[in-house]
Parts: C-alpha cells; structure tokens; sequence
C-alpha cells in the first residue's frame, strides 16, 4: 500500500491505519466523531498533522453478546448504546451514562472509543489559545505551573468520561493495537496514568478494537451524574456503584481526579467508611465550575443513593 502524504486520511481498515500512524512517526491522531477533538483543534488544544478517520472501518463496530462477554466496537455510536435493548437488558447503567453525555446531535456522532479516550479536562486549560496566552500557560500546554493550585508539579486535570466509570466498576477489559503492531489486552482501569497532563498509556496512534464486558457475572450497577444542565455539560462528578453475583462491590468515580478512582469493596463496610476510602484516592482541585469541597460532599450523596438503588441499605 502506497501511503501518501496528507493532514487527513480515510483508512479502509485497521491495518492501513496502523501503517498510515506508522508513516507518520506519531505526529497523527485517530479521528471517528470527533466531537471533541475538532473542538481542541479550534482552541489550539490539539496539535496532530495528520487526522486518521477510521470511520469506515466495518470491523470496529458492532455490538457483540456472547455468554461469557459482551464485546462492544470502539466506534459503536453513543446513540446506539442507549438504543441497544441487549445491552439496556444486560447493563442498563451504561445505556445511562451514555444518554448522559452531551446533547442527541454529539452522541448520534461520538463513538462509545472516542468516550473511553476523551482528553481530560480543566477550566483553566479548556480555553481559546489566547485566553491561556493572556492568563499564563500550564502544565497541560508546556507551562511551568498548575493554575489551579499554583503547583509546579503535577497536572490535576480531570478525567470527565461518563461511560468510564461504569465500564470500570464491571471490569472492562480494552483491547487495542499499538502502532507498531503489538497487540494489548488489559483491564480498562488499567489505561489510565493518574498524571494530567499525559493521563492515558494509550498514544494517539494506538488504535482500540473492541471493549469487552463480562456478560456472566450478574452485575446490577447503578450511574449518577453532576452538572449545571441537563445536557451539554461535561460531567463534575460522575459515579458508578456495581454489585456481582459473588456480592462484590466495586466503585469508580470521574470527575474528581486525573484517572478513574477506584474501590473494591463489601457489605460488611459502612457507607462512611466507603466514602472515606474514595475521598482518601480522590485529588480533586478547584479547576471545576462546582468547588471541590462541593465535589467532594456529593460523592457521599451519589454513593449513598446508590447503595439505596441496590438495596445495600
């Protein structure tokens, strides 16, 4: 395959896409909806060449339900999983969370891929280019400092997918090729850094091929999400509370922390030691609209409602 030189390149299959982000010596990007990533290109949050539209490529999508697992292609529509009625039956929490996000037109267009790798957010980097000039660079654009808390060390921008949190407290797996070919298999959890300033191991040319849900473990979940409106709004807050067959509970929050914070938990701990435990992971800063000591006593509200919904208390 001869593979020439543009800013913007339809590839046919997964394969060629890999040789086109080959090619390209990192300097691409995959793009599917590109709801966000057109918006970042606009304010100058987004600096890649080259744009790989991966659109086309019949094998990434489709929703497959098998016994043991679910396998869901990274550029199934966030429309189609509200849609789906095997995935509304099996894991209806994650046909919420993704109803939640944005407005009918954004996930008619966004790719469930694109929601699992949304760049995190700060209100003090998701500006215009010369907003940031004017108010001073951060870590997040090659500057010195956090702005939000005057910090030269770490970045604390936030983690915002709402479909993250409850694909993670069911143990999703994600499978992708990096560009070089090496094919990876791991826990969703697991992508994630923690640093905000490069919050995932997976590149811009890695390129995601399905996720994967266990489909035998009778999970019950239960999704609640913070913002001003009802819809447009990037999340503030966003929980997940999973129960299993086996009586596990497991627990992941956005929103208040550059990576998903997670916790395994049982029965037999109290709602306040629970809420303890996940105040303790969380790194919430104020680079939000809602103050993080507003963020933070919500996490006990949402945690609480929750464990009422699953009949935990």
């Amino acid at each position: 395959m001869k593979i020439i030189d543009k800013k913007y390149i339809r590839a046919a299959g997964v394969q060629e896409a890999l040789d086109i982000a080959r090619h390209n010596n990192r300097h691409a990007r995959f793009i599917a909806g590109g709801t966000d990533v057109m918006v970042n290109k606009q304010q100058g949050n987004e600096n890649s060449e080259v744009l790989i539209d991966i659109s086309d490529i019949h094998e990434l999508k489709g929703i497959n339900v098998g016994n043991e697992f679910v396998s869901i292609g990274p550029l199934v529509s966030l429309e189609e999983i509200t849609k789906s009625a095997e995935l509304r039956k099996l894991f209806p929490a994650l046909c919420d969370a993704a109803r939640s996000v944005g407005t009918p037109l954004i996930r008619a267009t966004a790719t469930i891929g694109g929601n699992v790798l949304c760049e995190n957010r700060c209100l003090y980097y998701n500006q215009s280019e010369w907003w940031r000039e004017a108010v001073g660079y951060c870590l997040k654009c090659e500057g010195d400092i956090c702005i939000a808390t005057g910090g030269p060390n770490a970045c604390f921008s936030e983690l915002v997918s709402d479909t993250v949190p409850v694909l993670v407290s069911m143990e999703a797996k994600i499978r992708y090729y990096h560009f070089n070919g090496e094919e990876k298999y791991v826990l969703l959890k697991d992508i994630y850094t923690g640093n905000g300033v490069r919050p995932r191991l997976i590149s811009n040319t890695d390129l995601v091929t399905e996720l994967v849900i266990p489909a035998n473990k009778g999970f019950r979940c239960v999704f609640n999400k913070l913002r001003l409106r009802e819809s447009l709004e990037f999340t503030s807050l966003s929980s997940s509370v999973s129960i299993d067959n086996e009586g596990k509970i497991r627990i992941a929050l956005a929103g208040v922390d550059p990576k998903p914070v997670y916790l395994e938990t049982h029965k037999g701990e109290t709602v306040e030691e629970v809420v303890k435990k996940l105040l303790k992971l969380s790194r919430a800063v104020d680079n939000d609209v809602f103050s993080r000591n507003y963020r933070r006593d919500m996490v006990k509200v949402f945690i609480e409602k929750s464990y009422k919904e699953l009949g935990l208390i």
